[in-house]
């Protein structure tokens, strides 16, 4: 099943995509405009992505001492993305925008992410002006957010530091107001800015005219000392290059330089930089230290981060997702065309169960797809990579409910997202990079070389695990906030949600007893939330918080093929049969192979397991 076909019967026959033409923010749109954006999209990441995915991992970006050399490729292809009018598909018609859903937006990106990940800063530019939107000043939207939709310049998100890593409340980077009359720069209070950001993706290239940085720092207190925590942190707009209220270049460079690029295992198309904010090497006005301009109110820059940190999040779990497809079609299509061995023959007789394993070496060999075990793979594949394609564009479905439903579904939306969100970047981040293995493993000894895409689609997903949260963060965050916000009314809702389905799919025969399985495990993911709490000690509950997470994902995934099983057995056709199989194929191997995993995983979250706290560090 290719791509495209996956992405309408999701779309349109799962989420039911169409309907939103019934709102009136989307009301200039039809199943005919929608189509028209997926077709644009699948034509320039077929012609302008898929062929140089290889050319981008073996050209490295490189510094000649002046500026960051991309190949061809890049430009080209973030032209051909520009000139689409993707980077701001979902924003108002009076800034450039299209107004499309962010449903559609979203599946419409799937097929660059696919295509080759690693080209251009897409997401990152995205997100970072939808953070001005929703957080910047008039002036600040004007300026930055909206060259930055126009893809006049790109964005960056700064964070972390060398010596703070993940660890925001370590951030040290300074920022001291600019003078007298700071306040009134038209651009927002204007500081001076010192420190050093690291692993920062697209900090510098010149595919752009310009880069907008987004930068956390704090100001310091009036005895010259940084607020500890994150209490202190604020954030900042910090042009690459220093620009006017009318959002022209002034021609100034600003105090930020490239200290060096990180040489990575993957996204190797993808510049990643050391950036030093505020050394003097371009100085402005005669003095050191980056300019930046406040976004919000000095202190609540983590706040306002968050807005893109959310979203970046949502965009890696999609980037791991369409990495794993990636390498699921072309596990696929090997496993179809390359002859190997032969089957297993039939006993000749019954009663023979004990009987040496037979093969008849004079019959001609087999496909691989034939061997049992390539099967599994191949399924398992597809459960993890079409299964998490599903969760991101229903995450994507709750972020349109949010704009755009009544009050009370736009606020369950919101929580539902809240609760999701830990889910949707890191399941996929470990089991995509799972499947990117099986690719390997399919292809055999080949798969280990060069001469096949599979390996690198491993060495690309595998900093998905990584940044914008790592795994342990991510757990962290759905154990020990998640799920316990507002009261628990999140983890009430999406229960709520999967009981609706299990209803449904318990009255269909071949679902029934997966309906009874996800009910059990619903209960259990419960039990086991209450069980980790119940000492009220943090340290107790969050020792164990990646296995919670890991069975707590897994019961959702189970959720996502339960009613995306019990949609397709609604189709009918014969075009239908094969979808509809297919579907069925993956959630019978998801609850028969994956579901019952999360017992192991909970068995020592109940308990409350001190097995990898409680060793000595000398004894490690």
């Amino acid at each position: 099943m290719s791509l495209r076909s996956t992405l309408d019967f999701l779309l349109y026959d799962w989420l039911d995509a169409e309907s939103l033409n019934q709102r009136e923010r989307f009301a200039d749109h039809s199943r005919e405009t929608f189509d028209a954006v997926l077709d644009t999209c699948e034509r320039i990441a077929r012609e302008k992505y898929a062929p140089f995915n290889r050319t981008v991992d073996t050209q490295e970006p490189h510094f000649d001492g002046e500026k960051v050399i991309l190949p061809k490729a890049t430009h080209d292809a973030h032209k051909a993305f520009v000139e689409s009018g993707m980077m701001s598909a979902a924003q108002d018609y009076d800034i450039g925008g299209m107004q499309l859903p962010y449903t559609l937006s979203a599946a419409a990106n799937s097929f660059f992410a696919m295509a080759s990940v690693s080209i251009g800063s897409n997401m990152l530019t995205s997100g970072n002006a939808n953070l001005l939107m929703v957080h910047g000043t008039e002036m600040q939207k004007e300026v930055f957010a909206k060259n930055e939709f126009s893809g006049r310049w790109a964005g960056t998100m700064c964070l972390s530091e060398p010596q703070a890593g993940s660890s925001l409340s370590d951030v040290a980077t300074r920022a001291v107001p600019d003078g007298d009359g700071f306040q009134d720069d038209p651009l927002g209070p204007r500081y001076r800015l010192t420190g050093n950001k690291m692993w920062i993706s697209s900090g510098d290239h010149e595919l752009t005219e310009n880069i907008v940085h987004i930068v956390l720092a704090k100001i310091p207190d009036e005895n010259g000392k940084l607020v500890p925590g994150t209490r202190g942190i604020s954030l900042f707009i910090v042009p690459k290059r220093m620009v006017d209220t009318r959002g022209e270049l002034t021609g100034q460079r600003n105090d930020v330089a490239l200290a060096g690029l990180n040489h990575k295992l993957g996204w190797r198309g993808t510049t990643n930089t050391l950036l030093n904010f505020g050394e003097g090497r371009y100085p402005v006005d005669g003095k050191a230290g980056a300019i930046g301009y406040l976004v919000g109110a000095p202190g609540k820059g983590l706040h306002c981060m968050f807005h893109m940190m959310n979203e970046a999040r949502i965009g890696v779990g999609t980037a791991a997702t369409m990495l794993g497809m990636a390498g699921y079609h072309a596990s696929l299509e090997y496993a179809r065309s390359r002859p190997q061995g032969r089957l297993v023959k039939k006993p000749e007789a019954a009663g023979v169960a004990g009987a040496a394993v037979a093969k008849d070496s004079a019959a001609p060999q087999v496909r691989i797809i034939e061997h049992a075990d390539v099967r599994r793979m191949l399924l398992a594949q597809k459960a993890y990579c079409e299964g998490a394609l599903a969760l991101e564009l229903y995450c994507a479905r709750l972020v349109d409910e949010q704009k755009t439903g009544d009050a009370q579904a736009a606020d369950d939306a919101r929580l539902l997202l809240e609760v999701l969100t830990p889910i949707a970047k890191s399941w996929p981040s470990e089991w995509c990079l799972e499947a990117n293995s099986l690719a390997i493993q399919v292809h055999g000894g080949y798969g280990y070389t060069r001469d096949f895409p599979v390996e690198q689609y491993w060495r690309d997903n595998r900093l998905n695990m990584i940044h914008e949260g790592t795994h342990g963060i991510q757990a962290a965050d759905l154990l020990g906030r998640k799920v316990l916000m507002e009261k628990g009314r999140g983890l009430q809702l999406l229960a709520g949600r999967m009981t609706d389905t299990i209803a449904r799919a318990a009255k269909v025969p071949a679902l029934a007893a997966h309906a009874k399985a996800l009910g059990a495990a619903l209960q259990r993911i419960g039990s086991a939330t209450e069980a980790a709490w119940s000492t009220g000690d943090p340290a107790d509950a969050l020792a164990n918080a990646v296995p919670y997470m890991q069975a707590f994902g897994h019961t959702v995934l189970a959720w996502i093929w339960l009613d995306v099983a019990q949609r397709a057995l609604e189709i009918d056709g014969e075009k239908a049969r094969a979808v509809t199989a297919g579907k069925i194929g993956a959630t019978d191997y998801f609850f028969h192979y994956e579901l019952p995993k999360i017992g192991a995983w909970l068995q020592v979250v109940e308990t409350r397991d001190p097995t990898c706290t409680a060793l000595p560090e000398d004894a490690f």
